[in-house]
Order: structure tokens, then sequence, then C-alpha cells
């Protein structure tokens, strides 16, 4: 888009991208803490209930990758905006 307009975007257009790869990446973290941490309990007997801070992790970095999502595809739409011709 900065190269249709010729000109920078708006420097909040890049932190909201920066910030949106972040969440997606807290995210991976986090589901792959919660699917190493039942391998690294004993694997005889019945199955035990994950650990709930595992799982609250994953749903807060989960509601932060959500309100990220939500910016980004403002600040895209935005962005779009200025780049068409007018």
């Amino acid at each position: 888009m900065e190269r249709l307009r010729s000109s920078p975007l708006h420097a909040n257009i890049s932190t909201a991208l920066d910030k949106h790869l972040e969440s997606i990446h807290v995210v991976q973290a986090r589901r792959k803490d919660e699917i190493v941490n039942p391998s690294n309990r004993q694997r005889h007997g019945p199955p035990r209930c994950q650990d709930e801070r595992v799982v609250l992790a994953l749903a807060v970095a989960l509601g932060v990758l959500c309100q990220a999502t939500r910016k980004v595809r403002t600040v895209l739409w935005c962005a779009f905006q200025m780049t068409l011709p007018k």
C-alpha cells in the first residue's frame, strides 16, 4: 500500500500489524505449552485434568489476539481507503 501511495503510511498501521503478529506468536507458544504439559506427566493411570493455569493463559492470549485482529482489520481498511485514488 505504501508503494501505491508513494508515501509512508501512518505509524499506527505498522504498530498494529506488529502487535497482531506478536499476539499470534504468544498464542502459538501457549498452545505449545498446553500440548507439551500433559506429556510431561505420568503416562500410566487415568488421564488427569490439565493445569488450569495453562488453559487460562491460552484463553487470555486468545482474547488479546481477538482484540488485535479487530484492530488490525480496521487499520488495514483505513489504509486501503487512504490508498484508493480520489
